[in-house]
């Protein structure tokens, strides 16, 4: 029997039921909206964070060769032992965590997905989720999916510091987890040391657990430096340490993500990640095992030369005119246009920029649920030096017409 029905002239009927109420009313993200609006007008996409290069020759050398000379069928749930293993012995190199890598680590189809797999395998309907604004757009959708009851504290420009009365307050009894982003997405927010010990003193008082998105781990600056919240007195068993490949090895299409967990937790996280996707391609997997073996300059010269497009991106910006709040990581700068005296949104404002100058980015209302800042934009500095310098061009002639 057909689901719908056709009237006498030959059209469909109306369905005879809502679909899912939490995805169906939600938009194309901004990030596709503003990428297909840049490549409609030709305009430098500073909008989603992706590098414009092909990745580094040595992994995609190491991709095709595995291609080619391993399994291509279904490899285990978990991921192969090669990369769980490198997983581990990288948080050991860099973070001097004890993992145990049959236990303790699990690969998923990006970091999305790990974020995915840890909230709908932790949280039951009525729990409470503690999330920071402005936030990743996946978040808030996730969390509902899974029932959860989300409980927003925002941070506010310029400085972005913790708030820690509302964070505190924010939490209680049905507290469930909070999810930690830092190096934090989209404002460049690299938590310190007496920010996360404040946090983590919240999620044992409340008997939670952590989240974190560390998908920018490899990518602070300033000798700002990267502190998981797991390796902070008793974290160890309450953290869910999510990384990912595409941003450490500028692959983003490769979609290889890890969560490296306490063992009851990460079981938790695989129930569902089995469901989700089950497995990531195999030869992506030893490939990023072979690039988190890299070696120490591998590293430091990726924080170096994305310190200097950003440096470059911002000094341009500032000359322009813009007021450029600080990033301390991640592949994005935050521009305030307010002194231009612009009449309209960061939303109308971006549309103007891609249309009008050539250059797109992202409102930074899209990382905030209601009541969102209206003259902030993030742009993205991840591009080569040359197309960073074009857009600095580009915004300087349409902003002195």
């Amino acid at each position: 029997m057909p689901i719908t029905q056709c009237d006498q002239g030959g059209s469909l009927g109306p369905m005879p039921k809502p679909t899912n109420a939490i995805f169906s009313p939600l938009g194309t993200t901004i990030f596709t909206v503003m990428s297909q609006l840049a490549t409609a007008h030709r305009a430098i996409n500073l909008g989603q964070g992706f590098p414009d290069g092909n990745g580094h020759e040595d992994m995609r050398a190491q991709a095709a060769l595995f291609l080619n000379d391993q399994p291509n069928q279904y490899p285990p749930m978990l991921g192969v032992p090669d990369l769980r293993q490198a997983v581990a012995t990288h948080a050991t190199r860099f973070y001097a965590l004890d993992i145990v890598w049959k236990d303790e680590v699990m690969v998923t189809s990006g970091a999305t997905e790990a974020l995915a797999a840890c909230l709908l395998g932790l949280i039951n309907p009525g729990d409470e989720v503690v999330l920071i604004e402005p936030l990743y757009d996946s978040y808030l959708p996730i969390v509902r999916l899974a029932g959860g009851v989300p409980k927003c504290v925002r941070l506010a420009p310029p400085y972005w510091e913790l708030p820690r009365e509302a964070l505190a307050a924010a939490f209680g009894p049905k507290t469930k987890a909070i999810v930690l982003n830092s190096p934090m997405n989209p404002i460049g927010k690299v938590f310190m040391r007496e920010e996360l010990t404040f946090i983590a003193n919240l999620v044992a008082r409340f008997d939670a657990y952590a989240i974190c998105d560390e998908v920018y781990e490899h990518l602070t600056f300033a000798n700002r430096p990267h502190i998981p919240l797991m390796t902070l007195p008793g974290m160890r068993t309450r953290c869910l340490r999510i990384g990912s490949a595409g941003k450490t090895f500028s692959l983003t299409g490769w979609k290889v993500g890890y969560v490296t967990a306490a063992p009851a937790l990460l079981q938790a996280a695989a129930k569902t990640h089995q469901f989700l996707t089950f497995t990531t391609p195999p030869n992506l997997q030893r490939a990023v095992a072979y690039g988190l073996e890299k070696d120490d300059a591998y590293f430091s010269n990726l924080v170096s030369t994305l310190q200097a497009k950003r440096d470059l991106l911002a000094a341009g910006l500032r000359e322009i005119g813009f007021t450029v709040l600080e990033s301390d990581g991640t592949y994005f700068v935050t521009a305030d246009f307010a002194v231009f005296g612009f009449d309209g949104d960061d939303v109308a404002f971006c549309r103007h920029l891609t249309t009008e100058a050539g250059v797109a980015a992202i409102p930074v209302s899209a990382f905030y649920e209601s009541e969102a800042p209206k003259t902030l934009n993030r742009f993205a500095f991840c591009k080569s030096d040359d197309v960073l310098i074009e857009a600095l061009t580009r915004l300087t002639r349409h902003f002195k017409r």
